[in-house]
């Protein structure tokens, strides 16, 4: 069937090339690979019915609710055993496994669009989702002509993503959001195809997780944040976390929490003193102490709770800046003592021993270990450890981390980090020797972007952009470093580079300036700077 499909593609996109940015009936963003505009409108109405092969129910169901929650047109489900008399049809439908695998990415989807029909084919439950993100977000984007009626210009799409993982980190550390805006952040992930949600729960701030087997975690680690250390605690129940990650699930969104060690860590240690390993002047109680037996049994048994609560079978350990709070280390009579007994000559050494012993138990619970670059100097086996390349003036630590095999995820903090200006009138947030994460910038984003030598065997497995909290204090201020860099994000991991053009992205990004109004969004106008006030923090 995946040759079939390529067949159908071969014939109806060989006329027009793959550059599609010029098309004026393609609103999508992020673009589609290849698209054909159809001399024909199809209407989405009452009596528009949506037919679903047998292992499609949900996702018609989610495609039925979301027309209904963005355009207010009630459709029908039906299957195609029992056809009704209805106006237009949009027809789900999940093509068989192929022996020839891998020829056609498990993401990939293709609509065709008639004034009667439209047609989301797919191989599998991912692609089918993408292409009916593709469709609401045409719904969405186009022109209502009557009561609960919306015409929407017919194209014929093939898609599939350039990099496999396209995520987003949000620090809820430093300040804390709640569930009804990391939903709508979920939301958004999901109608720019962004399909990891990469969330930031611990660090020196606070502790923003529930463990039943250590509440004090969340009642003394989860009280104040980066602004103010004594607001109330606040922090997510573990029957929080599980209804956002099956609200992410229904949008085809992993959830990769990160519990931060051995520094940042002194929300946790505020709570568990007896665990902490000091920390210097500037951090105090920065970090766990690597040489207690109990701090390796107190993290195991938190991990757990948390390996019980997250499906992605991934968790971030952090890893990064222990230098910044690891002072105490010189002179704690456990640590000196270990590194008698291992032999070994440095702190840095110190840190990869505990990254080892805490990498150790997560792949005891059949996870992988997520952590900054910094890792990239262990010895953590490369099948089972992902690093996150995050110093955009340190390329050499993506160097090596590509050279020893890991798998790698991009989120340089220029131009990946959302909490840096996006334009130089802007005076709250960050910047690095004066550059900052331009609209452009993002947008231009890729792999080839950094300087290194990528070993043939290379495995970069997608883009991220982290979005830290430290001058994000307020929901509003959130929207404006998000909107629409987000767009931008999405665009730089999901269509091919051959196909990117920042005008067209631009003719395109302004037709969804009336989406982010209609959510209630902050956001920036980048084509009208001068009539955006910048949220302070």
């Amino acid at each position: 069937m995946k040759e079939h499909l390529l067949f159908i593609v071969v014939t109806l996109f060989s006329s027009i090339g793959l550059i599609a940015q010029d098309y004026a009936k393609c609103r999508l963003i992020p673009l589609p690979q290849k698209i054909e505009e159809v001399n024909a409108v199809f209407k989405l109405a009452d009596k528009t019915e949506i037919i679903s092969e047998s292992g499609l129910a949900e996702q018609a169901f989610y495609l039925q609710k979301e027309l209904l929650r963005y355009t207010g047109i009630s459709t029908a489900i039906g299957t195609s055993k029992d056809l009704k008399s209805y106006s237009t049809r949009i027809i789900l439908k999940l093509t068989p496994q192929s022996k020839n695998k891998g020829v056609v990415n498990e993401e990939s989807y293709f609509m065709k669009m008639n004034a009667d029909e439209c047609v989301i084919e797919a191989e599998t439950h991912k692609g089918i989702f993408y292409g009916i993100v593709s469709l609401i977000q045409l719904a969405r984007l186009s022109e209502k002509t009557g009561n609960r009626v919306v015409e929407i210009d017919c194209l014929n799409i093939f898609d599939e993503p350039l990099y496999a993982w396209r995520g987003l980190m949000l620090d809820e550390s430093r300040h804390f959001f709640g569930k009804e805006k990391v939903k709508q952040l979920l939301d958004w992930m999901a109608m720019y195809k962004l399909n990891r949600f990469h969330w930031h729960l611990t660090d020196t701030p606070g502790w923003r997780i529930e463990i039943k087997g250590y509440p004090k975690l969340g009642y003394i680690g989860g009280i104040g944040n980066h602004t103010c250390p004594y607001t109330k605690a606040e922090f997510y129940t573990q029957d929080e976390i599980k209804e956002i990650i099956r609200y992410a699930k229904e949008r085809n969104i992993e959830v990769i929490p990160e519990i931060d060690m051995p520094g940042h860590a002194a929300a946790a240690n505020r709570a568990y003193p007896e665990f902490s390993g000091g920390g210097s002047e500037r951090y105090p109680d920065f970090t766990f102490n690597p040489g207690k037996d109990s701090v390796y049994t107190f993290l195991t048994r938190v991990l757990k709770e948390v390996d019980a609560l997250f499906p992605s079978q991934i968790i971030h350990l952090g890893g990064d800046e222990v230098h910044f709070g690891n002072e105490n280390w010189k002179s704690d009579r456990s640590i000196q003592a270990l590194m008698k007994k291992e032999n070994m000559t440095d702190l840095k050494e110190v840190e990869n021993y505990f990254l080892k012993r805490m990498a150790d138990s997560v792949i005891v619970m059949n996870n992988k270990i997520a952590a900054w670059d910094e890792v990239a100097e262990s010895d953590l086996p490369t099948d089972k450890t992902l690093v996150f390349f995050w110093r955009h003036d340190k390329p050499s630590q993506l160097q090596k981390a590509v050279d020893k095999g890991f798998p790698v995820v991009l989120c340089p903090r220029i131009p990946l980090y959302f909490d840096f200006i996006q334009d130089a009138s802007h005076k709250q947030g960050r910047t690095w020797s004066g550059d900052y994460s331009s609209l452009d910038k993002v947008y231009a984003f890729n792999h080839k972007s950094v300087p290194v030598s990528y070993p043939a065997n290379a495995n970069i497995l997608g883009i991220q952009a982290n979005v830290w909290a430290e001058t994000i204090v307020t929901p509003q201020r959130l929207d404006f470093m998000l909107f629409p860099r987000i767009a931008a994000l999405a665009e730089a991991g999901w269509t091919e580079e051959g196909n990117k053009n920042f005008d067209g992205f631009n003719k395109r990004l302004s037709k969804h300036l009336k989406l982010y109004e209609e959510d209630n969004i902050y956001y920036y106008d980048p084509f009208s700077p001068q009539n955006t006030c910048e949220p302070v923090k």
